[in-house]
């Protein structure tokens, strides 16, 4: 029997569960997350806006429907649910974590957010990013600095740092993200739990940024089965999104032993200096794939810093283009690395943005080879370090992962590169936790092409060998 102090760690299929068999109200569970959210976001800053008394009542409303007509009942009914502050939603304030914006009511939905609000999900908060959600730390000039749920003084990485402390903390039993350099997986490995960037058309996109293939809606929770809740409400075809899929890929609640799975290793992706205690993590959670009777081997992929070059000349582009017009009358308002990011990317050219498409076919032919034409899936470190400091600098030229000089700004972050082949599905589990900190680390599951299943699969074998979601930070 779950006890009160342990009901904001649930699991959403627990506790839509027990909603049906009445051990559990909705109006119970989020009085139980508002409380912890009420005890713990001023240390933390994780949230932005609250909308606690609404949620309360859409609870008792879920309650009513459970009582009556459990049949009815909805695919999230009743589940607390943060939203990231950069997706867009009707009629409420979504700042995008800029001082631009603080007031700003958008006039329509993202598609994501929409499907999971649909399905009777109840959004209780919105969670922190970074300014235009641009960086793997979550610090931005309207609502300062958010904290990691397992160490303060380290950040729960970025952009969607907020949703991710949320979860790990037990602010909300689900949250939602975006990723478009890893800001899924970046939050999903510094704190603790479990992420998912779909492939590419996946998931709807949003109205702001039609067709970009980096930009990833996708699913942040605790268990592998919660977000397979929530890919199942989001993905499918879109109107609003032209390259939405239209085959669904119905994630099961189950799945068959993965013995005899062949895994390639890449500890490095061939350029990243990885830290100790992040390697040796990953290679222990190798093991347990072993243990679990897969083929594990470690391989050299290749890859080189063209990688980054490739994604950046990305990005830069993107904020160019987006947020361009923002320097004239605001450049003082803005993040000034945001402003570093428009202005170098008002000097990117469309050959530079072009040859994008070259680096991506050579990356993609590369991990064909070497990986998907032997192999049923990749395995990495998310992240080259288990985080970085909450107040992380992006243009800290000091930075370094075990003493060896590194790009501050997402040199320690090896998830770029597949968002540049945005066609992969990729998971992020946790590895461990870091000994000397004890923020916790995380690993990459790297499916072919549209393998969602695949990478689902492991996932659930992995948490079930080490009980990942039973583990919860002490503040």
């Amino acid at each position: 029997m779950t006890t009160d102090s342990t009901l904001p760690y649930i699991t959403a299929t627990e506790a839509i569960s027990r909603f049906r068999n009445r051990s559990l109200s909705p109006v119970e569970l989020m009085e139980a997350v508002i409380q912890r959210a009420e005890d713990t976001n001023g240390t933390l800053n994780c949230l932005t806006h609250e909308y606690f008394e609404r949620a309360l009542q859409q609870a008792r409303e879920a309650e009513k429907t459970y009582a009556t007509n459990p049949d009815s009942a909805r695919p999230l009914e009743g589940v607390p649910c943060a939203i990231k502050d950069w997706h867009s939603v009707e009629g409420e304030i979504t700042t995008y974590g800029s001082r631009l914006f603080k007031d700003f009511r958008p006039d329509q939905t993202a598609p994501a957010v929409e499907r999971l609000l649909e399905s009777g999900a109840i959004m209780h908060c919105r969670t922190t990013t970074p300014e235009h959600a641009h960086a793997g730390v979550t610090r931005s000039p309207l609502w300062g600095v958010t904290r990691n749920p397992w160490n303060l003084d380290y950040s729960p990485g970025g952009s969607s740092g907020g949703s991710g402390a949320a979860v790990a903390a037990g602010l909300t039993t689900i949250a939602d993200g975006t990723d478009g350099g890893g800001s899924i997986r970046i939050p999903a490995s510094a704190s603790g739990i479990f992420g998912y960037k779909a492939p590419f058309g996946r998931n709807p996109t949003d109205r702001e940024h039609p067709s970009e293939a980096v930009l990833h809606y996708g699913p942040l929770t605790r268990s592998v089965a919660d977000a397979a809740l929530m890919q199942n409400v989001i993905s499918g075809q879109h109107p609003a999104d032209p390259h939405s899929l239209r085959d669904k890929v119905t994630i099961p609640s189950s799945f068959q032993s993965i013995k005899g799975m062949r895994v390639a290793l890449s500890m490095d992706l061939g350029y990243f200096d990885v830290s100790a205690e992040v390697e040796a993590n990953t290679r222990a959670l190798a093991d347990t794939l072993e243990s679990l009777g897969c083929i594990v081997e470690e391989i050299h992929l290749g890859w080189d810093e063209r990688v980054f070059d490739a994604w950046l000349t990305t990005w830069e582009g993107l904020f160019w283009a987006l947020a361009g017009d923002q320097l004239t009358d605001h450049r003082d308002e803005l993040d000034p690395f945001v402003v570093k990011l428009i202005e170098s990317g008002s000097q990117r050219t469309l050959k530079e943005f072009y040859g994008v498409n070259a680096t991506r076919l050579s990356m993609y032919q590369e991990i064909n080879k070497k990986v998907f034409d032997s192999y049923d899936v990749m395995i990495t470190p998310t992240l080259a370090v288990p985080s970085v400091l909450a107040d992380h600098a992006n243009d800290d030229e000091s930075f370094t992962i075990d003493g060896r000089p590194a790009s501050a700004y997402l040199g320690w972050a090896m998830t770029y590169p597949f968002n540049i082949l945005s066609t992969l599905p990729v998971a992020s589990v946790p590895s461990g936790f870091s000994p000397t900190t004890g923020v916790p680390t995380g690993m990459q599951i790297v499916g072919k092409a549209y393998d969602d299943l695949t990478v689902f699969q492991l996932s659930a074998a992995l948490e079930e060998a080490t009980q990942w979601a039973n583990r919860v930070p002490s503040l």
